[in-house]
């Protein structure tokens, strides 16, 4: 099932016909949103009619996340899918209007990606992976990965962990199966700090867009907690 929520109340449930375990909101249209999980297809859903609009097929198991790229025109899912030989489909972009694959041929290293977060200012976004790194790609295309630069000394382990920037964009902030939280620099991709804030996984940081040093993590157990 996939819901809508505003201001705490429920206004919009539709019946997927797959256990999902990820929604976004088109950046430019907010009756529009993706929903994605245990299925081979990402739907886009017409929150007013309740219809689907758009069918993104794809030869795979799970979709894990979706990233809307600058603009709302392409985005990017990552799954489950690591072939023997090749990692081509891990993550793909796709053209939103059209549903057509615009590449996948991004990421040819062979570990899922169970996270993506978009830069705020820059044209590029990363990927949080099963081989214990954050990597790097441009958000433009054909989407190079950053060979150079890589975010690693947490751990994933197969959890969702999550990452995420700062809100200009300065800081990389990680989660990790430890525990802990883990903080870089995005330029450098020097680690910055490493916090232990969970006795279970840390599976999200956040970093508040106004306060200075302040941020919000959570682990697998569902304990929220708030620092600075």
């Amino acid at each position: 099932m996939g819901v809508l929520l505003f201001a705490g109340q429920p206004t919009v449930k539709v019946d997927n016909q797959f256990k999902v375990m990820c929604v976004v909101l088109h950046p430019g249209s907010p009756d529009v949103f993706l929903c994605g999980g245990h299925s081979s297809v990402v739907k886009a859903w017409d929150s007013r009619c309740c219809k689907v609009v758009k069918t993104y097929k794809a030869a795979v198991q799970q979709t894990l996340d979706i990233l809307f790229l600058r603009g709302g025109t392409d985005f990017i899912t990552s799954s489950d899918c690591v072939s023997r030989d090749s990692a081509d489909r891990t993550l793909i972009a796709w053209d939103y209007r059209s549903t057509a694959k615009i590449s996948n041929q991004i990421y040819h290293e062979r570990y899922t990606c169970p996270s993506l977060g978009l830069h705020p200012v820059e044209d590029s976004f990363v990927a949080q992976t099963n081989g214990n790194y954050v990597a790097l790609f441009s958000s433009q295309t054909p989407f190079k990965m950053n060979k150079r630069r890589r975010f690693d000394g947490h751990k994933v382990e197969g959890y969702a962990v999550r990452c995420g920037f700062s809100l200009d964009g300065a800081i990389l902030a990680s989660g990790s199966s430890t525990g802990s939280a883990h903080f870089y620099d995005y330029q450098s991709t020097r680690a910055l700090h490493a916090i232990q804030v969970h006795s279970q996984p840390c599976m999200c940081v956040s970093l508040h867009p106004v306060l200075p040093a302040t941020a919000a993590t959570c682990d697998w157990a569902g304990e929220i907690k708030i620092w600075h």
